[in-house]
């Protein structure tokens, strides 16, 4: 079964809640920015219109009192702004009072804030420094920018470490649905007795689906050991009755039909008791090359044997026969010769030269009553069953491929004796 990988630390859920955190801090912090810099620099015009218009006021007082044009007075158009001048004149060209102007262009990096009206028919003006403002205003932008990279600085750790504990929660639903997918119906989240949070809810659906999938299997498995043990006693009537049938062609046939409904109703009543956990392993030394060599040769297949290296393993003698020979069989029975049994090590590798397995015993393991594609004949598919689940009976690990020079091939791995 293809194994899940786990994704990234970069592209975790964690992650990327900190990443829309650290999104709506930004854009806050911006929008906030925005505001501020924009109300400051509403309230410093005013402030600066309000401060030159004062000035202009005080000023043409002076200059119609004294008659001379006090310091900072300008009279001269050509001195002033042509933006002010257009400005204090009216769509009709007529004299519209007075006008300011922010010059934010002046030389030096000065700014100034200018205000003009008409005196006489002719225009004057002064302008008011705005510098100190400007400096007030990019201080307050880069204290604003400073402030928010501090608060981005602590917020992101936070909401990371915040969304670990519903992290936490999803990773482990995750390794119980992995569990559960690979057989182990007995896993639970152990959601507890937390709040009815959407979490939670997808942890009673996992428990509740591993429930409905084990009372399901578990129906099936009985009604699989019930059906056997109820065929039994009519086939041994049927086994005894076919002995006694006079000796020709079609009680040949008979006794051949016999023989493998017998052999089905013994493959499912074992399967039924590896279904159960009844099967306890008697593990002791073995040497496997000799044992592995007896078990194909009570076969009777034509099957090529070798050993190199071979050692002794610790198994059960009854149960590594019963696997050797399951494979074997299914080999013949649905590959092609030659069928090759090699011993290496704690090793036993079967292999022939059939069409192989079939996509879906590749990914799901072996399946009662599917032999997973119909190239590797008929059958009932209760052979490799048997074979994986005695197994894990007595400790070992059977894996199953496609040879790459073509042929399916089973890989049984054994302990070593100790």
């Amino acid at each position: 079964m293809e194994t899940v990988r786990a994704l990234p630390r970069w592209r975790s859920l964690r992650w990327k809640i900190a990443l829309l955190v650290t999104v709506a801090c930004c854009a806050v912090a911006v929008t906030v920015g925005l505001l501020v810099h924009r109300s400051t620099l509403e309230r410093s015009m005013n402030d600066g219109a309000a401060k030159a218009v004062s000035h202009l006021s005080g000023a043409v007082e002076d200059y119609e009192r004294d008659g001379v044009p006090p310091d900072g007075l300008v009279v001269a158009p050509g001195e002033m702004p042509d933006e002010l001048l257009r400005r204090l004149q009216d769509r009709r060209g007529r004299a519209a009072g007075s006008a300011t102007w922010y010059d934010g262009d002046s030389p030096g990096d000065h700014p100034s804030m200018w205000a003009a009206r008409t005196l006489h028919g002719a225009p004057v003006a002064v302008s008011a420094d705005m510098t100190s403002d400007l400096l007030t205003r990019r201080a307050l932008d880069r204290h604003m920018w400073k402030y928010s990279l501090a608060a981005l600085a602590v917020v992101v750790p936070l909401s990371a470490l915040a969304a670990e504990l519903p992290i936490r929660r999803l990773r482990r639903v995750a390794r119980t649905a992995r569990r559960i997918d690979g057989g182990d119906l007995a896993a639970r989240t152990a959601a507890g007795g937390r709040g009815g949070d959407e979490i939670t809810e997808i942890s009673a659906t996992v428990d509740s689906m591993a429930d409905s999938l084990r009372a399901r299997l578990l129906t099936e498995q009985r009604f699989t050991a019930d059906v056997a043990h109820e065929l039994r006693t009519p086939l041994m009537g049927l086994v005894t009755a076919s002995g006694l049938l006079p000796e020709d062609e079609t009680t040949d046939l008979v006794r051949d039909r016999v023989g493998v409904l017998r052999t089905l109703v013994e493959e499912l009543l074992e399967i039924s008791r590896l279904d159960a956990g009844a099967e306890r392993a008697e593990l002791r030394p073995v040497p496997l090359a000799e044992m592995v060599a007896e078990s194909v040769a009570r076969t009777g297949l034509d099957t090529r044997f070798t050993a190199t290296d071979a050692r002794s393993a610790q198994t059960d003698p009854r149960r590594l026969d019963r696997i050797v020979a399951n494979l074997v069989v299914n080999a013949h029975r649905h590959g092609r010769t030659p069928v090759e049994v090699e011993v290496a090590g704690t090793t036993v590798t079967v292999r022939d030269h059939g069409p192989g397995y079939s996509a879906e015993l590749l990914a799901d393991g072996p399946q009662r009553f599917r032999t997973g594609a119909s190239e590797r004949g008929r059958g009932h598919g209760l052979g490799l069953t048997i074979a994986l689940g005695q197994a894990r009976v007595i400790g070992a690990s059977l894996e199953f491929a496609n040879a790459p020079g073509g042929g399916a091939l089973a890989t049984l791995r054994l302990p070593a004796a100790g």
